[in-house]
């Protein structure tokens, strides 16, 4: 862990931060965003941007053109521009949907954004100069769900999408007034937006619903996790339907992020960041906890489950400190890159629903898993 801040005792479902990481924006689990400013180890508030009428579901910060894109459960979506003297005016996104927005994601080139919805569907966004407005196309095909999760490959075309009916899908969302061609990559070649490239049931018995989905660096894997407390990676190379599927010993994660083409961190209702490695067998294995404070004190003494058995033995209650051997204190919602770009991450942000922001230093320890990938 490298520094932990507390922002107060509201959650952070969300949060992302400007290209220089001198500021970060997130919403304390209400219809506002919060924009605050770095003073050294203090952090200011140097801005609320209110327009939403309900719950900020999620939010994007696109570090080149320096625009903030929201949603909300008031079933809108907001560009934020920040003007010379320094204050943001919004942008009304035309979403044309019926059901709350719930997760949003500026694509690599930042010239349009995917947004996912309760309506079941995903509304892929783009600027008209013609009309100066932003407009969507939607892809609505194969989702029976809410969409609960999205990412963005590499190329800007394609979209992994995950949602509440157990499945991760792969869409085309290429717009022809916008980009080029797309090129041919493993999940092949067609161009048509909303084209549906790849499909995958997170278990033929069900297997949870899809909390948060990432493309690998180099865009040739797709990783997702979900409510049975797994972790999963598509390979398309592999075959049409192969995931190397890992259940885990530990609670839900909610979110997941690439560090390099061979490593994952995950966390979620555990507290605290957990890595894991895809070796060259296509297996993946737990590499260990970014939380060192935690794995300092599991191995000098009980573990916190035979603590409570015991406690519960003899029929006593702890009245000492109830806080959580653990940065976070309680469930870890969102991880965003801090230091170094995707393929070589350095350090990792984390919000959670304890109101705290922690950076994590993942570099030193992708270095000292490689002799464990064969």
């Amino acid at each position: 862990m490298s520094q932990c801040f507390s922002f107060g005792p509201s959650p952070i479902p969300c949060h992302s931060w400007n290209k220089d990481r001198s500021q970060i924006a997130f919403s304390p689990g209400n219809n506002d965003i919060e924009i605050h400013q770095n003073r050294g180890q203090n952090w200011s508030l140097a801005g609320t941007l209110k327009k939403h009428d309900l719950r900020v579901t999620s939010l994007d910060w696109a570090p080149k053109t320096n625009k903030i894109v929201s949603c909300s459960a008031d079933r809108n979506a907001y560009v934020w521009t920040e003007e010379s003297n320094g204050q943001w005016s919004p942008t009304l996104v035309l979403l044309r949907i019926n059901r709350a927005a719930t997760c949003v994601k500026w694509s690599p080139n930042e010239n349009k954004f995917a947004i996912g919805s309760g309506s079941r569907l995903v509304a892929v966004a783009y600027y008209e100069k013609e009309n100066d407005w932003w407009v969507s196309r939607h892809i609505k095909k194969s989702f029976k769900s809410t969409v609960t999760t999205l990412d963005w490959h590499p190329n800007n075309m394609l979209l992994a999408t995950g949602s509440t009916d157990f499945r991760v899908r792969v869409f085309s969302g290429y717009i022809k007034d916008v980009e080029e061609a797309a090129k041919e990559t493993a999940w092949g070649s067609k161009e048509a937006f909303g084209q549906l490239m790849a499909e995958y049931v997170n278990s033929p018995l069900g297997g949870g619903w899809i909390h948060c989905v990432a493309f690998s660096p180099d865009g040739n894997k797709v990783a997702w996790v979900s409510h049975d407390s797994s972790i999963n990676v598509a390979d398309p190379t592999l075959g049409a339907n192969s995931i190397i599927k890992l259940p885990t010993k530990f609670l839900p994660f909610l979110t997941c992020i690439w560090t390099d083409n061979g490593t994952i961190v995950a966390g979620g209702h555990d507290c605290q960041p957990l890595t894991y490695t895809l070796t060259n067998n296509n297996t993946l294995t737990f590499a260990g906890k970014l939380d060192k404070s935690l794995q300092k004190k599991e191995s000098q003494g009980i573990s916190a489950l035979s603590k409570f058995r015991l406690m519960e033995k003899e029929a006593r209650s702890e009245q000492e400190d109830k806080t959580l051997e653990s940065a976070h204190q309680n469930p870890i919602a969102c991880f965003c890159v801090y230091q170094g770009v995707k393929g070589k991450v350095e350090k990792i942000s984390s919000s959670g629903l304890d109101g705290r922001v922690v950076i994590w230093t993942v570099g030193s320890l992708e270095r000292s898993m490689k002799g464990l990938k064969m």
